[in-house]
């Protein structure tokens, strides 16, 4: 008779727990890696995600073809898109944007309420019950999710955004004149607060329901708010620290902004409503906030959040903030012409800075140009090309162990005329981008050892020069003539 021996049992059992324990990571959303928080990670591997994604309206516009759009990404390895739930909706030239997917034509508007039969005030189109879902939008928004984790699309979730202006709010949900649940008095500037319980009321339950309906979905996280302190903001930090500014008298541009206290507090409620809502369901996603434009160094975060985003980011926002031990997202690109070298050039000193997310807003995306080839006017860049150089971007990185990777000390390289940003292993592997006036050398200081070098054109990912050095105190490191060059050292 075949019987099981203790020692059997024992291997079978660790086998066992061991083949549940793979599938277990490979069935969880995507999360803070265990070994770096500073970096995600999804189906048990870490995980970069560079895009360059349309503006947002995947889901809320019928006239956006999304399964064209989430195949195109696929293709071109984009890896990361951004949709709004219907809580905003932009009207036609917002922004100076001549085809906006978050400004559907009128009829075209797909929110997570039903309309009633009462013209509200933009274009007569039907006045929402907040208190009636909308079915066809919850198909809708199941279908892009399902069709994006298909193709290993990550979906960031942004429940809310700022107003910004007055045209908008003739279109908002919220608007009390665009529902029939009477609000009573809220200004757009008061919509992202505490101050109107019905309003906050009916905001918490979108949340909730949005919460439990993407349960099941691996491929997503959370984001509390769009840019909060475009309504309700205060300037943090002055990006010029040789003037003496004035007031006022030089625009937005110039200044680190951040929410005020009372969109703060209210940011803090639905991170309750939010973590609250998921500690009774299967899975447990993250949760980012967005604390501000270009950089600051954040005094405090809430315990429940789990990624910092910040729009048109500077790499210091990753240095300033890497002791919060956060991922930190370039969570939007643009205002800074249309040229897609510029945002290339954020991209790299981004993520070669510790960045773990790169979001480029791309407008060749619109209805009728979901392939992404289309020509637009806006204040931001987008094309194939740019899709591909940000590939090469994410190939570049995966070729490291980056995981094991953290900013180095900037004192490790002096590179006359360009600025450089490096990420490294120290030791073992370093990930370098420079970029400025070449004068034909660097200089390094690395431990002993002996190291392969690869340099690249970062704009075609062609290699340019490959070499082997020996480590010490005053490496000279010749490069080629390019004015931005990605290189890759790694011990031998």
């Amino acid at each position: 008779m075949f019987t099981f021996s203790t020692r059997m049992v024992r291997s079978t059992i660790i086998v066992l727990i061991c083949f549940l324990s793979i599938q277990l990571v490979h069935t969880q959303p995507i999360r803070k890696d265990l070994l770096n928080p500073h970096y995600l990670n999804y189906k048990g591997a870490p995980v970069l995600l560079i895009t360059s994604a349309e503006h947002y309206g995947s889901v809320i516009n019928l006239d956006f073809d999304y399964n064209t759009y989430l195949q195109t990404m696929h293709d071109e390895g984009m890896n990361y898109t951004r949709i709004f739930t219907g809580s905003y909706v932009e009207v036609p030239g917002s922004f100076g944007i001549t085809n906006n997917t978050l400004s559907p034509a009128v009829g075209k508007f797909l929110a997570p309420w039903q309309r009633v039969d009462e013209p509200g005030l933009f274009e007569a189109e039907g006045k929402f019950d907040l208190n009636q879902w909308n079915d066809q939008y919850f198909l809708r928004l199941h279908d892009f999710i399902r069709k994006a984790q298909s193709l290993d699309i990550i979906v960031e979730v942004t429940f809310f955004c700022a107003t910004y202006q007055d045209g908008n709010w003739l279109r908002h949900p919220f608007n009390p004149d665009n529902n029939i649940n009477e609000l009573g008095t809220l200004d757009r500037k008061e919509f992202n607060s505490l101050e109107n319980d019905k309003a906050v009321h009916f905001q918490k339950e979108l949340l909730i329901k949005l919460v439990k309906e993407l349960n099941r979905y691996d491929n997503i996280f959370f984001e509390l708010c769009n840019e909060p302190w475009a309504d309700n903001g205060d300037n943090v930090a002055f990006l010029h620290k040789t003037l003496i500014p004035r007031e006022n008298s030089l625009g937005w541009l110039l200044w680190a902004t951040a929410a005020t206290g009372r969109t703060l507090e209210w940011q803090d409620e639905l991170t309750e409503t939010f973590r609250e809502t998921e500690s009774n369901l299967e899975k447990k996603h993250l949760l980012a906030q967005n604390y501000s434009n270009f950089k600051s160094s954040l005094a405090t975060v809430h315990d429940g959040i789990d990624i910092l985003n910040f729009h048109y980011a500077w790499p210091e926002s990753v240095t300033q903030n890497y002791g919060w031990d956060r991922p930190v997202n370039f969570d939007e690109s643009g205002f800074a012409g249309t040229h897609d070298t510029t945002y290339l050039q954020e991209a790299w000193a981004f993520i070669l800075s510790g960045g773990a997310i790169f979001n480029g807003l791309d407008y060749s995306f619109y209805p009728g140009k979901e392939d992404g080839t289309g020509t637009n006017e806006a204040p931001g860049g987008g094309s194939t090309n740019f899709r591909r150089q940000l590939k090469f971007l994410n190939e570049f990185m995966s070729t490291f162990e980056f995981i094991k990777m953290r900013p180095a000390d900037p004192l490790m390289i002096h590179s006359p005329g360009m600025e450089s940003f490096c990420l490294a292993d120290p030791g073992q592997s370093y990930a370098i981008y420079v970029q400025g006036r070449n004068q034909g050398v660097i200089h390094l200081k690395l431990p002993d050892g002996h190291y392969t070098v690869n340099i690249f054109n970062p704009d075609t990912g062609r290699m340019l020069k490959q070499t082997n050095i020996s480590g010490g105190e005053d490496i000279t490191l010749e490069i080629p003539a390019n004015n931005r060059l990605a290189i890759g050292m790694k011990r031998r």
